[in-house]
């Protein structure tokens, strides 16, 4: 049974908002001289309960309905390591998941190439990060809005990354705006590709395929990107107390929905 035509632009509008974000992130470093570091690291810790609680409490379990259980680790492992060779492909100082303040990085002596690598980077790791919002918003909209959410707070820092480089390179602040801004549609395209090349083939099997492989994913995120951050950002009673506070507001949501 094919999707309805309202739940796949309801689907694509989420995975716009969670893109778009970056430019957010963007027009904080303009705004703010120095980062709230205390705030980031409780918003990034409250980003990863999200997605692993709803990656372990709500999708592998729908997912073991439809799945035979070697299949659910099959996908699940695949998801991350289609995360984590994007990762690997990217360097170091360029990855969007190694994550900077602003402030630091107006002493880098190598800001313009730095900046179009990172623009490159994030929209490269953006593009499965789409994917997974998409689908998450095509199986369930009370799974995919608060997804939809995390991947929004997660892309903020992320486009302070691009925007700094960009704008200490070139003077511009309207150029470094729209590299952060532009980047983020990578993940509204990811939802594209899975609307032009998934639906071909969609099916019970492969949405519980999907969607496991899309836990594997979101749980990388978390493990290798949010929860480092956020210990990087600010105290590390911070960082629990956000990511504590992200499974318990999305485990609250789901007994009230």
């Amino acid at each position: 049974m094919e999707p309805e035509t309202s739940q796949i632009l309801i689907a694509l509008a989420l995975t716009l908002f969670a893109g778009l974000a970056t430019g957010i992130g963007s027009l904080i470093a303009f705004l703010a001289k120095r980062t709230n570091t205390g705030f980031l690291s409780v918003s990034l810790g409250f980003s990863a309960g999200v997605m692993i609680y709803i990656s372990f409490m709500e999708l592998i379990p729908g997912a073991v309905k439809i799945l035979a259980e070697w299949q659910v680790v099959v996908s699940f492992f695949a998801g991350i390591a289609l995360i984590a060779v994007i990762d690997f492909l990217i360097p170091k100082d360029e990855n969007p998941h190694e994550m900077h303040l602003a402030e630091d990085m107006n002493k880098n002596k190598h800001l313009k190439r730095m900046g179009v690598m990172t623009a490159l980077g994030i929209a490269i790791h953006n593009f499965p990060e789409g994917i997974a919002v998409f689908m998450a918003g095509m199986n369930s909209l009370d799974v995919a809005i608060p997804i939809a959410l995390a991947i929004a707070i997660h892309n903020i820092p992320e486009g302070v990354a691009v925007s700094v480089p960009i704008y200490y390179a070139t003077g511009s602040r309207r150029k470094a705006f729209w590299y952060s801004f532009l980047s983020g549609l990578a993940e509204p395209l990811g939802a594209l590709v899975a609307i032009l090349i998934l639906f071909r083939f969609w099916s019970p099997l492969l949405e519980g395929v999907v969607m496991t492989a899309v836990s594997g994913i979101m749980v990388y995120i978390s493990i290798d990107e949010l929860l480092p951050g956020a210990e990087r950002f600010g105290k590390h009673h911070l960082s629990i107390l956000g990511f504590i506070g992200g499974m318990a507001v999305m485990a609250l949501s789901l007994l009230l929905i």
